[in-house]
């Protein structure tokens, strides 16, 4: 059994290479191999998103306070709030972030293969961000 005790992990600010906006991480726990897991929860204040990115394993997100939104390559754009639950397929090319008006805070759990869990690609226009 392994007990990480609640203080000892800081949290950073992410950074322009991976989002747009205001954005703080704060790690729940990276496995060590055998285990492919990593799982973190990240908190998105109004109008900050991700960079469009995939996963090789796939990615599930738990909202865990707020609303915000998600988007997939191929242009649906969904509203999430707290309580639900997203899945991203292996590869599939996708972005998450807070509403434009309200913040977002959601649990995102991956697994790496050959030594990665994400692919960081282009930054999410504000067109594909925000759809009415």
């Amino acid at each position: 059994m392994k007990i990480i005790e609640n203080g000892t992990r800081p949290s950073d600010i992410g950074g322009e290479s991976n989002f747009t906006g205001h954005v703080r991480r704060d790690p729940i726990y990276m496995a060590d191999a055998p285990s492919r897991l990593a799982c973190g929860q990240v908190t998105f204040d109004p109008g900050a998103r991700t960079r469009w990115h995939t996963h090789p394993v796939g990615q599930l997100l738990v909202i865990t306070a707020g609303s915000g939104q998600v988007g997939t390559w191929d242009g649906d754009v969904r509203a999430v709030k707290a309580g639900d639950v997203v899945w991203f397929e292996p590869e599939e090319k996708h972005w998450h972030g807070a509403s434009p008006t309200t913040g977002m805070t959601h649990i995102a759990i991956t697994e790496a293969e050959n030594g990665s869990a994400v692919e960081w690609l282009e930054p999410v226009s504000d067109e594909d961000f925000i759809k009415e």
